[in-house]
């Protein structure tokens, strides 16, 4: 007799889930650029998430018109920061002169989790000594990682892209942080892409050549960003963090960029050099290690029973 999966378990499968989602979906950012342009693409794969989520919004979510407004209004606001976070993302990805820019772009982009508790500085949070000494492991991880033995001559445009995309992923959380608890997670995250999906496709035919041909032969790795990456995985992530605490889900989320450096490996067949690896191996235990909680603090973050 197959033993039942508890509650918390798979939550924790479904963020883990999530994760590896998003983690080859830079693999398809990448693969995009040969197809369209960055604001094409973008405008494209974030209207099909804004449709794929509606049908999860209709059967999860219950409308409650005291909610609806300020999710309509958060999701405004959301879309204006995730048009800056996705486009400075995919930008970076595409202008990098690095074989490995998939996987590079995976950790550089998993800084947020650092600059989320720097950033709250301006809304009166305090921030801990540890998430300081992140900081400068998680830098000195990007110098190894993208400067290398050339000095800072040798930084790439792209990796200064990604840094700030990670800036505006940070101010993305905090934006969700303020108002989870008064909005349709769904609804919002619908809105939102809608919002980025209309930026960027006024954005792609102003600076960009949309082309149909272009976008159908792009189509499939339109279908995962969108369909799959956006709409499947964020649902995941809204039943997966019902049943597991803020730092546990932080700590899975950071998988996101081993996913992509492992997605970029088996699908596209390029590695990162050792010095690359020790970078973002830095990085990555940087980003573990500002999720370290004392433990009462983590007890007091776990979810109530399912």
């Amino acid at each position: 007799m197959m033993k039942r999966v508890s509650p918390r378990a798979f939550a924790a499968g479904c963020l883990f889930l999530a994760s590896a989602i998003w983690g080859v979906s830079f693999v398809t950012q990448k693969v995009a650029g040969d197809y369209m342009g960055a604001f094409t693409y973008n405008g494209f794969r974030f209207a099909l998430g804004a449709f794929a989520l509606l049908p999860a919004a209709r059967l999860f979510e219950k409308r409650d018109p005291a909610k609806g407004r300020l999710t309509l209004l958060t999701g405004l606001a959301g879309g204006g920061v995730l048009f800056f976070a996705s486009n400075l993302q995919q930008f970076g990805i595409l202008l990098s002169q690095s074989p490995s820019s998939a996987g590079e772009a995976g950790f550089i982009t998993g800084m947020y989790i650092i600059f989320v508790p720097i950033l709250g500085l301006a809304l009166g949070r305090k921030t801990r000594p540890l998430v300081w000494l992140c900081a400068v492991l998680a830098f000195g991880g990007l110098a190894l990682l993208s400067v290398g033995t050339g000095g800072l001559a040798a930084a790439q445009l792209s990796d200064l892209l990604l840094v700030l995309c990670a800036v505006f992923w940070a101010v993305h959380i905090l934006l969700i942080d303020r108002f989870a608890a008064s909005i349709h997670p769904i609804r919002f995250a619908a809105v939102q892409f809608a919002v980025c999906s209309a930026l960027c496709v006024a954005a792609a035919f102003i600076f960009e050549d949309v082309t149909p041909q272009g976008l159908a032969d792009g189509l499939g790795v339109l279908l995962f960003g969108g369909v799959v990456a956006s709409g499947f995985a964020y649902t995941l992530q809204v039943f997966g963090q019902r049943g597991v605490g803020p730092s546990q889900a932080a700590v899975i989320f950071s998988l996101e960029a081993p996913f992509a450096a492992l997605g970029e490996a088996v699908f596209l067949g390029e590695l990162m050099t050792p010095r690359k690896t020790l970078g973002a191996a830095v990085i990555l235990f940087s980003i573990l290690l500002s999720q370290r909680r004392k433990p009462e603090k983590r007890a007091a973050e776990k979810p109530p029973p399912a």
